[in-house]
């Protein structure tokens, strides 16, 4: 098996045991775009929608085929996943593209006359599922300012991930998820050791109050839409607090 087969393997039975909860999180989800769209009523045009990390979709497919979209893109660094999440969202009323390429680079793209959001133009809604954590202090507050810019009027980002509790050190949330990992009995525990592996080199997950105040100093408003039994994953939902001033002001 290959390094990347076996990955996707173990990610495949975390998300098909639920070990993180990702039912009731694209429960969440789903409302909050539904509330949002009833929010912008009959009239307001499609919006278009931009997923950064969109991995191979997970239980994204029903809720994406049946949004009223403009468009969708989705973005991994990954490439190798894109084909599986072609494959799994299938047959769509819109167009749809999966691209290779960097979230932080998505959110500080400079402008483009496309007008999908696959390049720096307003998106009205950006989705990121388990992903930003993976960028440290400096680059969540570089996203966050991106997305600031990026998002139209009236938009809505979607940040689903892991977080720290308020004051949990690094070292700390590592341990306490460790731990949890080794409870997943689904996972051989050479498996669960190749997680906590991972977890312990790349995950960087915000303190919940931090990031917070830093989303609202960057200029949004920020809402806890879902949080799961567990004190890490989380959705969060961020809105324009106020217009941003022009650049040529």
């Amino acid at each position: 098996m290959t390094f990347f087969a076996r990955h996707w393997s173990t990610y495949r039975r975390v998300l098909d045991h639920d070990l993180m909860e990702h039912r009731a999180l694209t429960a969440a989800l789903a409302a909050a775009i539904d509330s949002w769209l009833v929010a912008r009523g009959p009239t307001a045009p499609a919006p278009h929608l931009v997923d950064l990390g969109c991995g191979d979709l997970a239980l994204l497919p029903p809720l994406l085929r049946r949004l009223p979209l403009a468009s969708y893109t989705g973005f991994d660094l990954n490439g190798a996943v894109l084909p599986l999440a072609a494959e799994a969202l299938g047959p769509v009323p819109w167009p749809c593209r999966f691209l290779e390429g960097d979230l932080l680079a998505w959110a500080e793209a400079e402008p483009d006359a496309a007008g999908d959001g696959a390049h720096g133009e307003p998106v009205d809604l950006v989705l990121s599922g388990f992903a930003v954590h993976h960028l440290e202090e400096a680059g969540k507050r570089r996203f966050l300012a991106g997305c600031r810019r990026r998002i139209a009027p009236g938009g809505l980002l979607l940040w689903a991930d892991v977080f720290r509790e308020p004051g949990e050190s690094r070292a700390a949330y590592v341990a306490r998820y460790s731990g949890r990992v080794r409870g997943w009995t689904p996972l051989e525990s050479e498996r669960q050791e190749e997680v906590i592996a991972h977890l312990s080199q790349w995950d960087h997950p915000a303190d919940r109050d931090a990031i917070r105040r830093e989303a609202e100093a960057a200029g949004w408003h920020w809402q806890w839409a879902w949080q799961g039994s567990h004190g890490a994953e989380a959705l969060a939902l961020l809105t324009p607090a106020h217009q941003l001033a022009s650049p040529l002001a």
